[in-house]
């Protein structure tokens, strides 16, 4: 297979990286690559920093397998590079190449595309979110990847920060939602009954702020499959028949497996006590979230090309 050129730009980049590497004794540098490199010789010049490439590029991700070096396949979206670099540091976690808590030099297209010009240094923090893209496809659901992904993240946030300082614990059913309203009732007015489709969309930044807000309400908010909140507020009342739980799991988690076997839907607790998120699918946790002390530290770092030869 053809390779890519590595330019005289990317092997400054790549120098740095290693002494970079070296300086902060980081565990790897991850490389977010769009062109199929030579990644045997980028490892050999990296010295003795481990080497993980993460592409969504199929070409990108065969030459590595080629080079037997360690790869993140990506999922093809359309987000930012931080998204992307972001997703294959919780890829490689996830996959055990990367351990949370420790530091990595990420080098990556910053700036151009196709061009390798950027260096960050990422810690990881000990309480990193293990939630990748590939759990939420392994799902099976008829629900959107993004919006389960919208959901999670708001319920992290939830979380980890609570309300006002203060704790709280909340449920989002997400999907089939006439079905979950024919298996719920209301406890307080629908805050958002009466509201166009476009004030409840779960992108729509105030929507989520009135959601937290809302959250203090010990009941649950009901999320469309396309990711407009319908409800909130509700009480589920699905039967909590031929459910196994783990012990010291509250009302609030087996109204969510409850509700989840009775429907299509996908349920996400957060609990009040621990902050950590759960995702019920049939009745079963299928995803366990711990909560997120801080988020990851992104660290600017400067650096000279070494002088031209020239």
């Amino acid at each position: 297979m053809k390779r890519a050129a590595i330019s005289d730009q990317f092997v400054a980049v790549l120098d740095s990286a290693r002494r970079t590497a070296q300086r902060v004794e980081a565990e790897a540098i991850v490389l977010l690559a769009d062109l199929p490199y030579d990644f045997a010789a980028i490892k050999k010049s990296l010295g003795r920093a481990p080497l993980v490439v993460a592409s969504d590029k199929p070409d990108v991700q065969r030459c590595a397998a080629e080079d037997e070096i360690a790869l993140v396949p990506l999922i093809s979206e359309p987000e930012t590079v931080q998204m992307q670099l972001s997703q294959a540091l919780l890829e490689a976690i996830a996959d055990d190449l990367l351990r949370p808590g420790v530091t990595v030099v990420a080098v990556y297209p910053g700036f151009e595309v196709n061009t390798i010009d950027t260096i960050s240094i990422v810690n990881l923090t000990e309480h990193l979110v293990r939630l990748t893209a590939r759990d939420l496809q392994r799902l099976e659901t008829q629900v959107p990847l993004e919006t389960l992904r919208l959901v999670v993240d708001l319920a992290c946030e939830i979380g980890r920060e609570g309300r006002e300082g203060k704790p709280v614990g909340t449920t989002f059913v997400v999907g089939d939602h006439r079905k979950v309203l024919r298996l719920s009732h209301s406890t307080v007015h629908n805050p958002f009954r009466g509201y166009g489709k476009k004030d409840r969309q779960l992108r729509d930044p105030r929507t989520r702020e009135s959601i937290k807000e809302f959250a203090q309400i010990d009941c649950a908010f009901l999320i469309t499959a396309d990711g407009f909140v319908e409800a909130a507020g509700q009480y589920l009342d699905a039967p909590a028949h031929g459910l196994t739980l783990s012990k010291g799991l509250g009302s609030r988690h087996w109204a969510a497996a409850a509700i989840s076997k009775a429907t299509k839907a996908i349920a996400v607790t957060v609990s009040e006590s621990t902050g950590t998120v759960r995702l019920f699918q049939d009745g079963i946790v299928m995803l366990r979230i711990e909560p997120l002390d801080r988020a990851m530290k992104w660290q600017a770092f400067e650096f000279e090309p070494p002088p031209s030869s020239d």
